[in-house]
């Protein structure tokens, strides 16, 4: 996995000013920082260090979570994950990394890893899986991708890039609407505003990594096997809950074969457990409303098509399955606010806040609602009540500076836009902020 930007951030979740440093350090060509693969052993070129990866880790993972609609409230299932992914990090390559494994709400079939050893599988993906063998081969596989620094070097290769054309840009005019980025994702189909392309090369080695770690915590390959048979299966049927995780990790026949081939020679299989019951009886609550999850799959599928009436008879039906669904209510609310009905947009919103209090992205729909039917202080109070929740993102000062707007409150409005300028330099709300603070005179043009 690599990282994309988030909106006014950088490319990895950095400020600005980080990312130009790094930048300049690959100009002046600290080339130096070629580092030694844990995994191969061989030289790597590497700008950043194993802090640095923590550090990305821990800004970007919490918004690529809240966008995947939270980590799942069924905290045996959770404390489950984390068992399986634990077991196996401790025989990594890299077993002194802080990993974390999660099974976050979204209903599409994905996996991914962030660089500092944040780990996440779908519900959707889970209800794919039969056994632990082939929980621990998913999870063995994101693991490796964190092990052979994946993510670090892809990453150190785009620094170097942009580096040497030239560093980050400054303020560019835009003719969109302040809000045209912001409204246009609450009706998107998921999730993956961090998440990029692996290559095959990658992916051929996370997958000899995951058989390595798995068998090794003692795991029949057959779980490797399994695993692979359903990712062929999918990637043949292409469906549209899948786009995301075959874009993120693609997907051959000579990938496939290569790890059947594996599982014949340097990984026999009738050599370990599969652990089929546990698996079951861990997944027994997801399992039960596996009929709204694919469901909702069906109404993110709609809404990718812009099909919105049908998208929401999907989300109604997936409800009547499971009313109390954090994430069943918060497709609703995109799916409403797409229809532009703000007021049911507000109101389904509100059933996510109830459904998962600590979850934050259901108040940045109700507060973007909010705007559009000019309830600026209603807005206001839940773009705090995100920020309380999810900390520290630049868009949040730009919302909380046009509802400051919105009600004609613009010393206050000048102060957020500034703030959110500090951040973030480019983009429809950058130049909206910055035209703002000229128009009212608190920058010279």
């Amino acid at each position: 996995m690599q990282l994309k930007a988030f909106h006014g951030m950088t490319g990895w979740g950095m400020n600005r000013r980080d990312f130009i440093r790094l930048s300049t350090l690959a100009a002046a060509g600290l080339l130096s920082g070629c580092a030694t693969n844990p995994v191969t052993g061989r030289s790597q070129l590497m700008l950043m260090s194993e802090q640095e990866e923590i550090q990305i880790d821990r800004q970007n993972s919490p918004y690529q979570i809240s966008s995947d609609y939270g980590i799942t409230q069924d905290r045996n299932l959770e404390g489950y994950v984390g068992q399986v992914g634990q077991r196996m990090a401790a025989i990594s390559h890299r077993p002194r990394m802080p990993y974390r494994f999660n099974v976050v709400n979204a209903t599409y079939i994905n996996a991914y890893a962030f660089p500092g050893g944040t780990i996440s599988a779908t519900r959707g993906i889970l209800l794919k899986l039969n056994d632990e063998g082939e929980l621990a081969s998913l999870l063995g596989h994101e693991l490796g991708h964190v092990n052979a620094r994946h993510t670090a070097h892809q990453m150190s290769q785009a620094m170097l890039t942009q580096a040497l054309v030239g560093g980050a840009a400054a303020i560019v005019g835009s003719q969109a609407s302040a809000l045209g980025d912001l409204t246009a994702q609450l009706g998107s189909i998921g999730a993956g505003a961090l998440l990029a392309s692996y290559s095959r090369d990658n992916e051929r080695q996370a997958d000899d990594l995951g058989l390595r770690y798995m068998t090794t915590a003692g795991y029949d390959s057959h779980g490797f096997v399994e695993l692979m048979d359903m990712l062929q299966t999918l990637n043949k049927q292409k469906p549209n809950a899948v786009q995301l995780l075959f874009s993120t990790h693609p997907m051959s026949d000579e990938r496939y074969q290569a790890a059947v081939e594996a599982t014949r020679t340097r990984y026999p299989q009738g050599k370990g457990t599969l652990y089929r019951e546990r698996y079951m009886d861990y997944t027994a609550n997801l399992r039960r409303i596996q009929g709204a999850i694919e469901t909702m799959q069906n109404g993110e599928k709609e809404m990718a098509r812009e099909n919105f009436d049908g998208a929401a008879e999907q989300f109604q039906q997936a409800l009547r399955a499971a009313p109390e669904d954090y994430a069943a209510n918060l497709m609703m609310a995109k799916c409403r606010f797409a229809q532009k009905r703000f007021d049911q947009a507000v109101q389904y919103a509100a059933n996510a806040q109830q459904a998962y209090p600590g979850e934050a992205q259901s108040y940045l729909v109700s507060g973007i609602a909010r705007l559009q039917t000019s309830r600026f202080d209603a807005a206001l109070r839940d773009f705090e009540a995100y920020d309380v929740r999810l900390p520290n993102n630049p868009e949040i000062l730009f919302l909380q500076g046009y509802a400051q707007e919105g009600a004609q409150r613009q010393e206050e409005a000048a102060r957020y836009y500034s703030d959110y300028l500090k951040v973030v330099q480019r983009g429809p709300q950058a130049q909206h902020a910055y035209q703002r603070l000229v128009q009212w005179g608190y920058v010279r043009q």
